[in-house]
């Protein structure tokens, strides 16, 4: 999500006075922030500079100067799409680049034949080099610390280098929630007010488009301009989470509006671009006007859903900041599970429209040898569906019967429901065997030769006659056979430790290509994500879970690439279980309910 250009139609609004550019000097330097959730080491100020070890922030008060936060938003440029990448590209430079540095300081620490007192090998000097001229390179105007203000005001000799990092992940929240409003203005004011777009629009066509824009717009200007206050009491930010948690609480609920939209508007939109010479005509035209810097109309309708998304990312990097025990922890925790809240609230949002009728159009195929089920509920969802071959015949009649051992059979796989098909002509399926997803039971066959290789055992253990069944069936290839075992029985054990295990290391990597899913099982991913490696397989595919989110599921091994050190993903680790600490409450809740069940 990038920052905003902004345009000559967002002159003419003056709702927002704070943020309404004025005459930029083009010889000024370009303002862009470091969108950065990874943790970067923002070697800001030596420890001999700093002469204060307190966590929280200084009591002395540095107020802004007029007009000096005006001068800050005027100066971001980019559009948010190219702001978000830009940040995630440099998050992800920065972890190979501390992958590299701490590995080739500990090769040099460990080295026997160096005598004391003499230079480091040569290849430590590269990296030191190399990782310090990383991160010199993204200073500039575009970091807290450099602002002229924070340089004239003398605080920097005054604040602890982990200050001075929680200062600039408070600042990230604030600057980009800029660059994200300028963004949502063009929204407005370049595609939704253009005249010759709403005349190839019907009424009720505008409102699928663009749903609650507006209301998106006047929350998002609204904390901003919270933000800003808050900045302008003290250049030393005291806190952005309370806002952000209070902000949360009592109106980002217009974000679960816009985004459950997103079904109604992604149909739409097709539709017009293929049934509309007049609208695509529009939006072609619109696409190419400068402002939009090349990007597509669709990028900037996503914006609110990647927004409040990677807001919770930028809290949890605040959070990973501050001190244990402290009180803006306190805030940043409560900020982060109000934001988890409305992203699940998004999500389900988006899936509930589509997942019902995907039930409503898998009843329509199916018909039932035995007692028929009900389908169509709305707390069941589909996981998994495909065709898998069944070994037929008594075991002992297997030689020299290769050709007639298999036989097609169609899974469809629920979250609470397995329905076994016989497949029949023109895509319908006759339904001869259903069991729950928990009585579900899966065993892989090892060393058994070509004929059976990527052969599994699926045991119901209870099925639609009350008793148990066993099937043995067969998958294309070993990913395949892997991705059915997975969904079949989640919780089995998987060829790495699970996170939930929290005491082991596992192997961890990071997003390098986003990555759309293609089926159920799979896990869409952004750049920059870290995931912990459950399971692979040898033709390429993994089986993660998502640290920011424990979402798991499958994904290419090529959009991946490792973390290699086990010191960083221990820090991974560690940061991952301070942000999901559970409240307090839940977890006496959770001992009571372990020690109602230890009672029974």
């Amino acid at each position: 999500m990038e920052p905003l250009a902004v345009s000559q139609q967002e002159t003419e609004d003056p709702a927002f006075d704070p943020l309404s550019p004025g005459e930029e000097d083009p010889t000024e330097g370009e303002y862009l922030p470091s969108e950065d959730t990874s943790n970067p080491h923002e070697d800001s100020s030596s420890p001999s500079e700093c002469a204060t070890s307190n966590s929280e922030a200084p009591p002395t008060i540095y107020p802004l100067p007029s007009d000096s936060f005006k001068t800050i938003i005027d100066h971001i440029e980019f559009l948010y799409q190219e702001y978000r990448d830009k940040s995630t590209q440099h998050e992800i430079e920065t972890r190979r680049l501390q992958d590299n540095y701490v590995q080739s300081a500990e090769t040099s620490n460990n080295s026997q034949n160096t005598p004391l007192g003499s230079p480091p090998p040569i290849e430590n000097q590269r990296a030191n080099s190399t990782f310090s001229r990383f991160e010199s390179s993204c200073s500039g105007f575009n970091l807290w610390q450099d602002l002229p203000d924070v340089r004239k005001s003398g605080v920097l000799a005054l604040l602890q280098p982990e200050e001075v990092k929680l200062q600039e992940a408070m600042f990230e929240l604030l600057t980009s929630e800029a660059s994200y409003y300028k963004s949502l203005r063009l929204v407005v004011s370049h595609f939704m007010d253009s005249e010759r777009l709403r005349a190839s629009l019907h009424q009720s066509e505008i409102h699928f488009i663009f749903s609650n824009v507006l209301e998106v717009l006047a929350t998002s200007e609204r904390f901003l301009l919270a933000l800003e206050q808050r900045f302008e009491e003290n250049i030393v930010i005291s806190d952005v989470c309370d806002i952000v948690y209070e902000h949360a609480e009592k109106h980002f609920v217009v974000y679960v509006t816009y985004v459950c939209n997103q079904t109604y508007q992604e149909r739409a939109y097709r539709k017009l671009l293929q049934e509309r010479p007049e609208f695509r005509e529009s939006v072609g035209h619109l696409e190419t006007d400068p402002v939009c810097r090349g990007l597509p109309f669709s990028s900037f309708l996503i914006l609110p859903f990647q927004r409040i998304t990677r807001l919770k990312l930028l809290v949890q990097n605040i959070l990973t900041k501050v001190e244990e025990g402290s009180e803006r922890e306190v805030s940043a925790l409560q900020a982060h599970r109000e934001l988890e809240k409305l992203v699940r609230a998004c999500n389900d949002g988006v899936r509930k429209m589509s997942r019902t009728e995907q039930l409503i159009s898998i009843e329509k195929t199916l018909e039932f040898k035995i007692k028929s089920v009900p389908i169509i509920s709305h707390s069941r969802w589909l996981m998994k569906q495909g065709e898998l071959q069944q070994m037929s015949g008594p075991r002992t009649s297997r030689t020299l019967r290769t050709k007639k051992l298999f036989r097609p059979v169609y899974l469809f796989l629920f979250n609470d429901l397995l329905l076994m098909c016989k497949p029949l002509t023109g895509e319908r399926y006759q339904v001869f065997d259903v069991a729950a997803r928990g009585l579900l039971r899966v065993e892989e066959l090892e060393d058994q030769g070509q004929t059976l290789a990527n052969v599994f055992i699926l045991k119901l253990l209870e099925n639609a006659h009350e008793r148990e069944f066993t099937y043995m069936l067969k998958a294309t290839s070993q990913s395949e056979m892997k991705r059915w075992m997975t969904s079949l029985v989640p919780n089995r054990r998987t060829k790495f430790v699970s996170m939930s295990a929290k005491l082991l290391d596992c192997p961890q990597v990071q997003c390098v290509h986003p990555y759309v899913s293609q089926e159920p099982d799979e896990l869409s991913l952004d750049l920059a994500d870290i995931l912990n490696v459950l399971d692979k397989t040898e033709d390429g595919w993994v089986f993660g879970e998502r640290l920011h989110d424990q979402e798991k599921g499958w994904f290419p091994r090529t959009v991946v690439e490792e973390i290699l050190n086990p010191n960083i993903r221990t820090q991974n680790l560690k940061e991952c279980f301070r942000v999901h600490k559970p409240e307090e409450g839940s977890q006496n809740k959770d001992r009571r309910k372990m020690g109602s069940r230890t009672r029974q």
